[in-house]
């Protein structure tokens, strides 16, 4: 059972609902479980028009239903500004169960959505964004990790997380200290949203990017040839990212070949190591 939501992260309320509710999903998608169930959590302000906070719940509950969910129900208390999310209820098999500390040296490091979602989106709100950027992170961030969460569970993986609020970095540093392990990570091997670069040099990040680098940057290494705006890309704080796999070298070029049967994205970004190191390479 787990929970989250949030505050608009882009101007149509369907596909803030939608987000939300892809964004509340994750955590279950990531322990390789399987979504049943799902209550509303809304903080709607009393003057806000009828017919958005309908567009905002019914993109809950069509992203829900797109999972197989079922939304019974749910509770609602007014607010200043608009928050919305689900609590989510799902299955899962203990025997194969994927969890942070499932990783081991010699993993390659698979990720399944790019980098990018936070800078984008407060580059929205700072009207700073262009409109395709805007359309291609909120395809990216509505969409489910259910299959990439099969797919781990088809090729018995055992180690990943999903990507949030903590970056890529600060749930690598999570999993790496739950395995006892290090992590590496190939920076041109990461995927970014193609405007992100763009808003990143731009330095428009979210806040919780900054904490992220303040909190995790001391654990990680960077080669000297990757800026500085480059290295807060890996500390964006993403909303709805993607699943970060621990996966057996030799099972890579299978999973990703299925991968492409069935429409999921994955991109080999790294390597685990023996140790407890957290370095980018270039």
């Amino acid at each position: 059972m787990t929970t989250d939501f949030f505050t608009p992260v882009v101007d149509d309320p369907y596909d803030y609902g939608a987000i939300a509710a892809a964004n509340s999903l994750s955590d279950i998608y990531a322990m390789g479980g399987v979504p049943f169930m799902a209550l509303n959590i809304a903080a709607l302000p009393p003057d806000l028009p009828p017919e958005i906070s309908a567009e905002i719940l019914r993109g809950g509950a069509e992203k829900a239903r797109e999972a197989g969910v079922v939304v019974g129900g749910g509770h609602t208390v007014q607010d200043k500004e608009p928050k919305y999310g689900l609590i989510a209820l799902g299955f899962i098999d203990p025997a194969q169960m994927i969890t942070k500390g499932g990783a081991k040296a010699g993993d390659k490091l698979l990720l399944s959505k790019p980098l990018g979602f936070g800078t984008t989106t407060t580059a929205l709100k700072n009207g700073k964004a262009d409109p395709k950027d805007v359309a291609e992170v909120v395809t990216w961030m509505s969409r489910l990790n259910r299959t990439a969460s099969e797919l781990a569970l088809e090729f018995e993986i055992a180690g990943g997380t999903d990507v949030t609020g903590f970056s890529l970095l600060g749930h690598g540093y999570e999993m790496a200290q739950a395995s006892g392990v290090g992590l590496q990570f190939s920076f041109e091997r990461i995927p970014i949203l193609s405007g992100a670069q763009r808003y990143a040099q731009e330095w428009i990040f979210p806040g919780g990017s900054t904490d992220n680098r303040a909190f995790f940057g001391p654990h990680v290494k960077f080669s000297p040839e990757i800026d500085k705006h480059s290295q807060m890309l890996l500390f964006d704080a993403q909303t709805s990212g993607g699943l970060l796999l621990s996966v057996a070298p030799e099972k890579v070029a299978p999973l990703i070949a299925r991968a492409k049967q069935v429409g999921q994205a994955f991109w080999e970004v790294g390597q685990v190591l023996a140790g407890d190191s957290i370095e980018v390479i270039a």
